[in-house]
């Protein structure tokens, strides 16, 4: 199959005929439809966090199950299957107590004497984030895919794979926004807009986008913002502060980083919540007055939304069948696995929301 390849940090991924294991027991085979180039392969790719070399990047997707191991019996061939970086153990504390976001139960890889899932002529390729997308096929864990309908289109559908259900659920799950609360939104990519669509959806009153791209805020609007701020024009912290009377109750961080972060922090009003969605590079240390604490401020993060995705991710796509996720306006382009490097060289400048890879 063809796959993307990454070997070195900061080099082009490279298009090389690799192969996949068969389905061994409670592993399913995926035929990858679509797959998002999200920011966070990105961060991989540059080198931001660390991974074992090399790995087939991709953790956004959506596809057909092609074949079953044995005992597999949430889904068969033919059915259609989001994918989800947030694989669970289903045992395990975390996924016991619902925090299925942070299961780290290594049970979900197979295991050092087994042969790999994915390789090139009898050379390991680390799996990424339990997935890698960014193939013509995906060997998988069964706790890895969420089953959808199939009036779902699935290239729309793979974003739900991460970005949305990162962002809708940071003000749904994290945040449990309430309606008539007041939100602001730094960042307009992909997670960023879901997020402003979640808030939408969960009846915040004021939803303030907040970006540098004139483009992205006039899509901010199309989301449900009722406000945008040009942090290049203004400063974001006074414009917040002023639109929302002191502040508002909740404010999120979408992109990943340390000025964008202490300004969520700044943006809340007494007893607000700052919510981080985005990776912020590792060593990298974020800064707040102590003394707000005494406010009952918090400053919390966020992990895939604090996602419950087998759960979420069918009543999403009921959400966008129902027009209340505006999937369609996010992608900014459908491409070929071939462009991959040109995505990538796109999201380092900001110019899009959502690049999707269709495969034929």
């Amino acid at each position: 199959m063809k796959a993307a390849v990454l070997r070195e940090v900061n080099q082009p991924l490279e298009i090389e005929d690799v192969q996949h294991g068969n389905p061994g027991p409670r592993e399913v085979l995926v035929r990858t439809a679509a797959a998002g180039v999200c920011h966070s392969d990105l961060h991989f790719q540059n080198g931001s966090y660390p991974y074992f070399l090399p790995t087939i990047l991709g953790h956004e997707s959506a596809g057909v199950v092609e074949a079953v191991g044995a005992d597999v019996t949430y889904v068969k061939p033919g059915d259609h299957v989001i994918t989800c970086l947030s694989a669970f153990c289903g045992h395990c504390e975390f996924c016991l107590t619902g925090h299925m976001s942070l299961c780290q139960e290594p049970e979900l890889q197979r295991g050092g004497d087994e042969p790999p899932r994915l390789s090139k002529n009898g050379e390991s390729i680390a799996q990424f984030l339990n997935l890698s997308s960014f193939a013509e096929y995906m060997l998988l864990h069964e706790h890895a895919i969420a089953k959808i309908r199939e009036d779902m289109p699935l290239d729309r559908a793979a974003l739900i794979g991460c970005g949305v259900t990162t962002g809708v659920g940071a003000v749904i799950h994290t945040a449990a926004v309430e309606p008539g609360a007041t939100v602001a939104v730094i960042g307009c990519g992909g997670v960023g807009l879901s997020c402003i669509n979640g808030a939408a959806i969960a009846g915040a009153s004021r939803i303030i986008a907040i970006d540098t791209a004139p483009g992205k805020l006039d899509l901010a609007r199309k989301f449900g913002a009722t406000d945008t701020v040009d942090a290049k024009a203004e400063d974001p912290v006074g414009a917040v502060r002023e639109l929302s009377g002191g502040g508002v109750h909740y404010s999120f961080e979408a992109i990943g980083l340390k000025s964008t972060t202490e300004q969520a922090w700044k943006m809340i009003r007494n007893g607000g919540t700052a919510t981080v969605i985005g990776m912020i590079p590792v060593g990298t240390m974020v800064e707040i007055h102590g003394p707000e604490f005494l406010r009952e401020k918090t400053l919390q993060g966020s992990n895939m939304g604090s996602n419950r995705f087998r759960v979420d991710m069918p009543r999403y796509v009921d959400f966008y069948l129902a027009g209340k996720l505006h999937l369609d306006d996010m992608i900014s382009s459908r491409i070929k696995l071939e462009d991959v490097n040109d995505a990538f060289a796109q999201l380092e400048t900001g110019e899009v929301a959502r690049n999707v890879i269709v495969f034929d």
